[in-house]
């Protein structure tokens, strides 16, 4: 046998014994794999399904478990290597970095457990950490690029650092809206301007409804036409914006609206109308202890020949006095707040009497009822007092008007 058959009878033992090593490898760690996900994807999965508590199921729903399953095969994978070829620095790398990058999404499972948890706990309404787990996030994953590029390169983490803080400007300016976003959430934690659920109104962005989702680069607000609104987290918290919150937290939700009188149905009470006035039941208290102050200033001024040069009754201070009798008895008004009825100053519309109260539901369509029925009262009220309300003329008052002259 020559030096050449000699040479080629060697290669071939050594890539037969490869590929032995080859097959045997793969069977074992196809094993291994099917093993580790049996057990930590079938197995434990179906027995954290069964018990009762729900925070076990996020290892599933998570993928805590499967990233874990990994690790068995990786380690299987490292062992065989080692015992084929040694030590050898390639090997050693290739593995650490896979070891790195399984942790990373280990660690990312875990931070959104830990997320889920705290969202589902009775403290998530008052501080949102959504914008602090991506920054995490983001923290992690950049933690676990330096380590793998270090790896490779052989060199220390902290020599990379250094050479990142030498790009300090170039990375700013990458990552500019991710800092003001995040030094805006800081803002909206500390200062707590807004929280899931709190109704927002910012006109600017053309935003008003609830904060459905405080992230850390949006907030997104629910509009009344159920429309979305995606709006930059420094842009709403450099700009002006209303939360509504302290109306909710109040108990009671304004309502501000005004009555316009006819300045030409105003007038002195005469004995005719008092009696009819008298026989309203919310009033009848009012009016008798009224008319006994008034005749007692008028006596004692020697005052009886005219009702403009003393004191007397006018249907528009009446009218005003059964408003507010009439809301003080109404249950769905809240008395600890503002309770206003008022005269404001007359305009070409006639003399406002404004109603400024609050009622005791904040809910949107009860708000509304309320709100509705207090003036469906008072608008088919106000004929009793002689009053009458202004509006511009129609069509059907056009017409009654030649119908008249004709």
């Amino acid at each position: 046998m020559n030096f050449f058959d000699t040479l080629n009878n060697y290669f071939r033992d050594i890539i037969n014994h490869n590929i032995y090593f080859v097959l045997v490898a793969l069977i074992i760690i196809s094993l291994t794999f099917l093993l580790s996900k049996y057990f930590f994807s079938t197995l434990l999965k179906n027995l954290l399904r069964k018990t009762k508590s729900k925070y076990d199921d996020l290892l599933i729903d998570k993928g805590f478990l499967k990233n874990f399953s990994f690790y068995p095969p990786l380690v299987i994978l490292y062992l065989l290597l080692q015992m084929k070829f040694g030590s050898v620095d390639l090997i050693n790398r290739l593995y650490n970095a896979s070891f790195i990058i399984i942790s990373t999404r280990l660690t990312i499972s875990l931070v959104e457990i830990l997320n889920s948890i705290y969202s589902s706990s009775k403290f998530s309404g008052q501080v949102n950490i959504r914008s602090y787990v991506q920054v995490l996030k983001l923290f992690v994953y950049l933690l676990a690029a330096i380590l793998v590029v270090s790896i490779f390169l052989n060199q220390s983490p902290l020599y990379l650092l250094s050479s990142i803080g030498a790009l300090t400007a170039v990375i700013m300016l990458i990552f500019k809206d991710t800092i003001l976003s995040f030094v805006s959430s800081i803002q909206i934690t500390s200062n707590d301007l807004f929280r899931l659920g709190d109704w927002v109104e910012a006109p600017q962005f053309g935003a008003d409804g609830d904060v459905i989702d405080i992230a850390l680069h949006t907030i997104k607000i629910q509009n009344w036409d159920k429309t979305i609104s995606i709006i930059p987290t420094h842009k709403l918290v450099d700009s002006s914006f209303k939360n509504w919150r302290g109306m909710t937290n109040s108990g009671g939700r304004r309502i501000k609206r005004a009555l316009n009188i006819d300045l030409n149905s105003v007038k002195f009470c005469d004995s005719n109308m008092v009696k009819k006035f008298l026989k309203i039941s919310l009033l009848k208290d009012y009016l008798e202890a009224k008319i006994n102050e008034i005749n007692q200033y008028n006596n004692q001024q020697k005052i009886s020949d005219s009702l403009i040069n003393g004191r007397s009754l006018t249907n528009l201070g009446i009218f005003r006095i059964y408003i507010q009798k009439y809301l003080n008895k109404n249950i769905n008004i809240n008395k600890d707040l503002t309770f206003l009825v008022r005269q404001l100053a007359p305009n070409k519309y006639g003399i406002p009497i404004e109603i400024y109260v609050f009622s005791s539901d904040t809910n949107w369509i009860k708000y509304e009822q309320i709100q509705a029925d207090i003036f469906d009262h008072l608008i088919a009220s106000i004929k009793e007092f002689d009053l009458n309300l202004f509006q511009n003329p129609t069509g059907q008052d056009l017409n009654k008007y030649h119908e008249n002259n004709n």
